[in-house]
C-alpha cells in the first residue's frame, strides 16, 4: 500500500495518482538495487525509524511540486462532460408507450424507425412506438459533443423544440436539461441526469 503525503489516503500498489485527491504518488518500486526510492515510500508510510532524517525531508521537500503542476489540471479537467455524456437521455411523455427511456451516446444519435432495406438502424428507434408512422425512417439527428443539437433531416412531419416553430432540415438547434422534443406525434423530455 502506498500512502497519499497530500492526504493520507492508502492506495493499492502500482498507482501513480491517489484514488482519493489524484495528488502523484511516489514511486512504488522498492527494489534492493534502488535505494533511493525507498525513501521517499517509506518517508510517508512507514515510521521513521527505517529512513535518515535526511532522505525524509528530501522525500517531502519533493512531493509539493508534482501534485500542483501533474494532478490537479487531469482531476478538474474532464470528468464533467463526460458525466452529462454517459446520463443523457429521452423520455417518452407522450405518444408511444410513455416512460420509455432511449439512451443517448456520445456522437450522432438518429431519431426514426428501423428499416434495414433503406440502412436506417436509429439509436432512438420508434419503429414499436409509433404505429401511425408519423416518424420518418431517418427524422432527426440529435449530436452529443461539447454541447448538444438536435437537427431535422428531411422529415416529412417535423421536428419541434419547446413546442416552437418547425425546425428547418440542416439547421440544428441546441438543446439543454427538461428540454421537450417533439418528432412525428411523439414527445420526448431531454434529461442530463
Amino acid at each position: 500500500m502506498i500512502r497519499c503525503s497530500e492526504c493520507g489516503h492508502e492506495n493499492m500498489d502500482g498507482l501513480e495518482y491517489c484514488d482519493a485527491c489524484g495528488a502523484k504518488l511516489p514511486t512504488s518500486s522498492q527494489t534492493p538495487a534502488e535505494p533511493a526510492s525507498a525513501p521517499e515510500v517509506t518517508a510517508s508510510a512507514t515510521p521513521p525509524a527505517e529512513a535518515s532524517s535526511t532522505d525524509a525531508e528530501a522525500a517531502v521537500a519533493e512531493e509539493p511540486v508534482v501534485p500542483v503542476t501533474v494532478s490537479a489540471p487531469a482531476v478538474s479537467a474532464a470528468p464533467a462532460p463526460v458525466a452529462v455524456l454517459q446520463q443523457a437521455k429521452l423520455t417518452i411523455i407522450r405518444g408511444g408507450t410513455v416512460g420509455k427511456v432511449f439512451p443517448l451516446q456520445a456522437g450522432d444519435n438518429l431519431i426514426g424507425r428501423w428499416d434495414p432495406d433503406s440502412g436506417a438502424f436509429p439509436e432512438v428507434d420508434m419503429e414499436n412506438d409509433d404505429p401511425e408512422a408519423r416518424i420518418s425512417r431517418k427524422h432527426a439527428l440529435i449530436k452529443m459533443g461539447e454541447k448538444i443539437t438536435i437537427e431535422d433531416i428531411g422529415s416529412l412531419n417535423g421536428t419541434f423544440v419547446n413546442r416552437s416553430r418547425r425546425l428547418e432540415p440542416g439547421s440544428p438547434a441546441e438543446l439543454k436539461d427538461g428540454d421537450e422534443v417533439i418528432v412525428g406525434k411523439t414527445f420526448f423530455k431531454l434529461s442530463l441526469s
